[in-house]
């Protein structure tokens, strides 16, 4: 079977209150088509903070409506990144504040499972970053295992850290659940400096969903190509890892979103085509 190749919600569609990144509430149906025209398999939903009591993701009726549009135009929604814990960080141990986010990641959880989501994306950087707190470290910890010793899962808890590889890799081991994988972000390994062979070659195997964008050393994002992600030696080595997960394309976007990812979608297609054994382009 070959890999899924998707976009990331709302990299189609006008910038949602001018966000950079962020669920397109009241006019999210109209990328599906539009996926569907450029060739995208899928479409990863975000669940935000801010009016989340207005994504289809966490109501019946919503759902509902996810289902229909993916059913007619064909695209899958087979991711969701919760950026929620963004604002919300899963290792706030205020009663009130863990308590809401172990109501909304178990709505999210049985939702997802509803609509045949596998992978949900936690991302642990910037805000809701671990780097060198042990504290935050163990309060995550404790909080994965008990959504998971809770919950029967039958979805995959992706988590997104900056971490040093050995610590990402000693942290997922230590909550030593098989429902807690990982989503690998090319743009930020090449920001923080971080060498794929090392990263993947320490927890490959616990990768299911990647997102491919580019920056440069210590800086943000940047067009497809243009930054310090070998995207060629990338997909060659990641072929010898029979990676058989979900790309997910969060390239750099300007106001214009069709025009600024155009030339991303052809460079990276192409890219996978030359180095990439198991994608049809």
């Amino acid at each position: 079977m070959k890999n899924l190749f998707g976009i990331m919600q709302g990299r189609l569609l006008p910038k949602y209150k001018g966000n950079y990144q962020a669920h397109p509430v009241g006019y999210w149906s109209k990328e599906f088509s539009l996926a569907r025209e450029f060739g995208f398999d899928c479409i990863e939903f975000i669940l935000d903070y801010d009016q989340n009591q207005k994504n289809p993701l966490l109501s019946e009726s919503g759902l509902e409506k996810i289902q229909y549009h993916s059913n007619k135009s064909k695209i899958l929604i087979k991711s969701v990144c919760a950026d929620y814990f963004m604002k919300s960080p899963i290792f706030i141990d205020e009663k009130s504040i863990k308590r809401k986010n172990f109501f909304v990641l178990k709505k999210l959880i049985k939702n997802c499972q509803t609509i045949g989501v596998k992978d949900i994306v936690i991302p642990l950087v910037d805000n809701s970053s671990l780097l060198n707190c042990k504290k935050k470290k163990q309060s995550a910890k404790k909080f994965l295992n008990e959504i998971t010793d809770e919950i029967n899962l039958d979805v995959n808890i992706c988590l997104e850290t900056d971490l040093p590889p050995r610590d990402f890799y000693e942290f997922v081991n230590s909550i030593n659940k098989p429902q807690i994988k990982i989503n690998y972000d090319t743009g930020n390994s090449a920001s923080l400096g971080y060498n794929f062979v090392e990263e993947l070659d320490l927890y490959g195997h616990l990768v299911t969903n990647i997102h491919i964008k580019d920056r440069r050393f210590k800086g943000g994002s940047v067009k497809l190509g243009s930054g310090d992600c070998n995207f060629e030696n990338f997909f060659k080595y990641l072929s010898t890892r029979n990676f058989d997960g979900i790309f997910i394309l969060q390239a750099f976007r300007d106001n214009d979103a069709i025009k600024s990812l155009k030339p991303q979608y052809n460079f990276i297609r192409e890219c996978i085509k030359k180095n990439f054994f198991n994608l049809e382009c």
